[in-house]
């Protein structure tokens, strides 16, 4: 019975059409170090269409360009004057969040993606932040999600660029992702996309990892594998400095 079943899998694979236009795809750098004095950087993302069939002539093609890093709980608060103070009133705990998200397209969005391959792709901002089921009212948490991603965009965290992948012919493509200086460590998930009329006809995903090297790491080790030793440390740390600068202070004094 297995076999026969292995059998008529293979032989469905093997039966369906191959696909007209694929994604072929590189990066610039595949990896990126955060060092003590990183302040950003950028990835150059660029590759080319194969075809096997002539470039059609109906609904011309357009290319989104999607770079996800890990995604994380955060939890969004809203502030109200009480008494002439603000204060934390409510609350929505966000069970995942991209901790950075670039969208780059060759065109205005909604003529670039239907919302049917949003909705089941899950490319555009919006649509990679998962709300929780907490029976709040969804007009609330759609709220609580605005808040998030302008606080995000603010940050540069979260980025639209509309209109920024270059696409030559229909065939060579490329854009410029820029990674500011806070970002999290990990892996950075790449999408490409082609789409034909708004549907999506093929993607393709590659990884940039994203770790801190060097004196980064060193403190980043220390302060989650041995919290005593790094408290200790920057207890004597800061106390040094201070006694340092009294001591300079008191030399130009006299």
């Amino acid at each position: 019975m297995r076999l026969l079943v292995t059998f008529l899998l293979m032989t469905l694979m093997t039966s369906l059409p191959a696909r007209a236009e694929t994604v072929v795809a590189g990066l610039s750098r595949d990896q990126v170090a955060i060092t003590a004095n990183f302040d950003g950087s950028d990835i150059l993302i660029y590759g080319a269409v194969k075809r096997e069939k002539p470039i059609p002539e109906a609904n011309p093609m357009h290319v989104i360009i999607t770079v996800a890093g890990p995604k994380q709980p955060v939890t969004v608060r809203r502030k109200d004057r009480r008494l002439g103070i603000w204060i934390n009133t409510d609350a929505l705990t966000i069970s995942k969040a991209p901790s950075f998200y670039a969208v780059a397209t060759t065109g205005p969005m909604a003529e670039v993606l239907r919302t049917a391959d949003d909705l089941l792709h899950k490319i555009t901002i919006p649509r990679a932040i998962r709300l929780p089921n907490t029976g709040e009212p969804l007009e609330s948490q759609v709220k609580f999600k605005d808040a998030l991603i302008r606080i995000r965009k603010k940050a540069e965290l979260f980025q639209q660029r509309e209109g920024h992948v270059n696409l030559f012919d229909e065939t060579l493509f490329s854009t410029k992702i820029d990674l500011p200086a806070n970002l999290v460590e990990g892996d950075y998930t790449t999408k490409i996309y082609l789409t034909r009329g708004g549907r999506i006809i093929d993607e393709h995903t590659t990884v940039i990892q994203v770790n801190k090297v060097g004196l980064e790491r060193w403190i980043y080790n220390l302060a989650h594998e041995k919290p005593l030793i790094y408290g200790l440390l920057s207890l004597f740390i800061a106390i040094a400095a201070g006694w340092l600068a009294s001591a300079v202070f008191r030399f130009i004094r006299f």
